[in-house]
């Protein structure tokens, strides 16, 4: 998969020293698979999530650093593109309001 915004993860990375390794493996696990759906998706994530949106649209939440921090992308399979969107920590990720903006 083709991941977009890879410096914003890296950024990411450089912010939350305790997500720094999980970020770092994510990127290298995403960028060697080609999923064609979610079923495949959880075959290589299985904690993920498939969350809609307040605009309708699904993103994938991954389990970040051992449940301390979530990821949220955009995962486009016909494209084969991840769009990597917000990261927040658990406390943050619970309080919903991240929904309104995607």
């Amino acid at each position: 998969m083709r991941i977009i915004a890879e410096g914003t993860i890296r950024q990411w990375a450089g912010d939350h020293a305790r997500a720094a390794g999980s970020l770092r493996q994510w990127v290298k696990v995403v960028r060697l698979v080609r999923w064609r759906s979610f079923v495949e998706l959880r075959r290589t994530f299985p904690s993920a999530d498939m969350v809609i949106a307040k605009s309708g649209r699904k993103v994938m939440v991954f389990n970040v650093g051992g449940n301390e921090f979530r990821l949220i992308c955009a995962v486009h399979f016909n494209t084969e593109m991840v769009f990597a969107l917000r990261f927040l920590s658990h406390a943050e990720y619970s309080k919903d309001t991240w929904k309104n903006e995607l």
